[in-house]
């Protein structure tokens, strides 16, 4: 009797152990299929003769030689650090500002703090669109300042070619500033107010504390920020096709714009695989040492 019901007991603990697994083994099993899988398969891509259809003609690293020589890589890569740059850069610096004036315990901050962060709420194809609208000196904001009467206005940045890539860095900034505010005030509610109090009985200013308390004590939020933003921006295509639809000419042109004309317009499979692959090696060169590091500070 007593055996029967250990073998019961036992039964019964291996299944709650095993339950997690079988329930979860469907999603990991897509996920390795659909996520992995298709990533090393768009890998091999890059290293055949694929045109309008997957080929395997093995070419090696040709995709990737062509790639490196085409001019309009080289606009998109350029493009991508002048985007990015000023992205992160701005995101950083107006996320921490507003984070900062919210942390000052100001009236009315639940709703304010709901404002800033709902353009997060929207899709890059509506932000797009809508700046797009905004911009267009038809129809936008050149030609309401106009018919205020100020006829000598202008602003028409989306059509001209050295100014382009800057409205989409405008509507990005906008769509994710909130957001990053929310990582930094975050941030700073975990700060210790002890610590704070003793620098100011020491006579510290509010300059000095949050130069060099407070900003030193938020480099998690910073480096968390920098993946996040630098993973958006490499990634970057919905926005920049609602927006300017890479244009005007390549002005605007992205990797990942890049990588779709040349993969489902021009019928060079291959070499948009080989960006695409390149754009990953991208992304994991600043997410694996992120991880990597906070996982060592964990130990």
């Amino acid at each position: 009797m007593a055996q029967a019901v250990s073998a019961r007991k036992g039964s019964g603990d291996w299944l709650r152990e095993a339950l997690p697994k079988i329930v979860l083994s469907p999603s990991l099993a897509l996920v390795l299929i659909f996520v992995y899988g298709f990533i090393f398969f768009t890998f091999y891509l890059s290293l055949t003769d694929s045109r309008i259809l997957p080929s395997f003609g093995w070419v090696g690293l040709e995709n990737y030689d062509k790639l490196f020589s085409l001019r309009a890589w080289d606009i998109a890569v350029n493009n991508l650090l002048v985007f990015g740059g000023l992205y992160i850069v701005i995101c950083c610096a107006l996320g921490l500002g507003l984070a900062i004036l919210l942390d000052q315990k100001i009236r009315s901050e639940g709703f304010i703090r709901t404002i800033y962060l709902y353009p997060m709420a929207l899709s890059f194809i509506v932000t797009g669109t809508a700046w797009k609208w905004f911009l267009d000196p038809g129809i936008g904001l050149e030609s309401v300042v106009q018919s205020w009467g100020f006829t000598s206005f202008t602003f028409d940045w989306i059509k001209n070619r050295d100014m382009a890539i800057y409205t989409i860095v405008i509507a990005a900034v906008w769509q994710t500033s909130g957001f990053v505010m929310a990582m930094f005030l975050a941030g700073l509610r975990g700060i210790d107010n002890e610590v704070l109090k003793a620098a100011q009985i020491d006579g510290a200013s509010n300059w000095a504390l949050y130069r060099r308390i407070v900003i030193p004590q938020l480099r998690p939020a910073f480096m968390s920020a920098f993946v996040v933003l630098a993973h958006m921006a490499i990634k970057s295509y919905d926005l920049v096709i609602a927006l300017t639809n890479g244009g005007p000419g390549r002005a605007t042109e992205l990797p990942a714009t890049f990588m779709y004309s040349y993969t489902f317009t021009r019928n060079q499979m291959g070499i948009g695989a080989a960006s695409a692959t390149i754009m990953l090696m991208t992304i994991a060169a600043i997410i694996v040492p992120y991880l990597w590091s906070e996982l060592r500070e964990k130990k």
